[in-house]
């Protein structure tokens, strides 16, 4: 079904099609070529990360966080309950035993003092997810961190552009995960970046990066052959991945202004929602989010589930979000059910609506008078 407003709207904004026919015309469509370098390079002196490779997707870049991290079975990973399956898969396929915790009651982040209560001698690693471009909160997270050998990774999936306390999200972590998914607010279809922010790391990366061989420094005319040396798999981008993110990249500013000013409209007019009850997202004061989400929090299922509907009926698409992961089918075949009240609460209450760079101000304004005349008719 088509909406006159659907939930996300992929645009291409600049060069991405030129820089296609480009990569095209140069023969050269596998990963790790210009492009890839390219952007790698834009990324890396943009947010002060010291490494970054690009990969087919942010679960990607995650799978090889674990392989980089030498998660074993038996090893405990801290993971937020209120995040998508690609925070977890990725230890799990590795033997990890995963540890949820809940979110803060004030924003769908995960509840740091909950993850001081979870922490043991057999703790791995621990996952921040920055819900929605806004950031977990890093300063008691590294606090809490700071005198355990524990390495933090970032998911920051949602989060490029945004920051924390003046420092980007993604620079923080030992190693971090983005996604250019085209749901993202920088996009080229599929497509993440792993981010690796401890040198130790940077030559094992690249192998794990090149399919488990030393490709890398038979480029570099290091050896005279490449050889399989490591664990590794296929995470490279193509050259079309590539050529289309750098287009997307080149207009980052623009892109994530335009978002957060979008953001901005929504959080102005829907505020006065409150007097009904209804929650509208809360942004620690420390950090400058990218506007990927703005989200409403219903006063129960069935009040989303008629919002949603009645939304639909007018041509507009919003939608829920995660179903908490401690409560999914798969978790609870390994595991017994431990109560987690706020990432529940978030997993039935938390609406998103519609918010993309073409998203005109007429059509937006239509969202947020639908969304009035939903509270003022109930």
């Amino acid at each position: 079904m088509s909406y006159r407003v659907p939930f996300n709207k992929p645009s291409i904004v600049g060069n991405e099609l030129a820089y296609i026919r480009e990569a095209i015309s140069s023969f050269h469509l596998s990963g790790n070529g210009k492009f890839t370098q390219q952007a790698q390079q834009l990324l890396e002196d943009r947010f002060s990360w010291q490494k970054v490779l690009l990969t087919s997707s942010c679960t990607d870049a995650i799978e090889m966080a674990a392989l980089l991290l030498d998660i074993q079975p038996g090893d405990e990973v801290i993971i937020p309950s209120y995040t998508f399956v690609s925070s977890a898969n990725p230890f799990v396929l590795r033997g990890a035993r995963i540890i949820f915790v809940d979110s803060d009651k004030n924003s769908p982040q995960l509840d740091v003092t909950k993850v001081a209560e979870q922490l043991t001698e057999r703790t791995k690693a621990v996952i921040a997810v920055h819900y929605g471009g806004a950031s977990t909160n890093m300063d008691s997270l590294q606090q809490l961190l700071s005198n355990r050998s524990i390495p933090l990774i970032e998911d920051a999936a949602q989060a490029v552009g945004g920051y924390f306390a003046g420092r980007s999200l993604g620079s923080f972590g030992t190693l971090s995960c983005v996604s250019f998914h085209e749901t993202k607010n920088i996009i080229a279809g599929e497509g993440g970046a792993l981010i690796i922010n401890d040198p130790r790391y940077f030559e094992r990366a690249e192998i794990l990066w090149e399919k488990g061989t030393n490709r890398a420094d038979f480029k570099r005319g290091r050896v005279s052959k490449y050889s399989w040396v490591d664990l590794g798999s296929s995470f490279l981008p193509s050259e079309i991945t590539a050529a289309f993110l750098m287009g997307q990249l080149e207009k980052m500013e623009e892109l994530t202004n335009r978002r957060v000013a979008q953001w901005t409209h929504y959080l102005e007019s829907l505020t006065d929602l409150s007097e009904f009850g209804i929650g509208i997202p809360s942004i620690n004061p420390l950090c400058q989010h990218n506007g990927h989400i703005f989200y409403l929090l219903c006063r129960g299922l069935e009040e989303r589930n008629e919002l949603i509907r009645f939304l639909m009926e007018r041509s507009i698409l919003a939608v829920s979000h995660y179903e908490p992961l401690h409560e999914s089918p798969f978790y609870l075949n390994l595991y017994d059910y431990t109560a987690l009240p706020e990432a529940e609460r978030y997993g039935n209450t938390l609406l998103r609506l519609p918010l993309y760079h073409s998203l005109k101000e007429e059509e937006q304004n239509e969202v947020i008078s639908a969304v009035v005349d939903f509270y003022r008719r109930t």
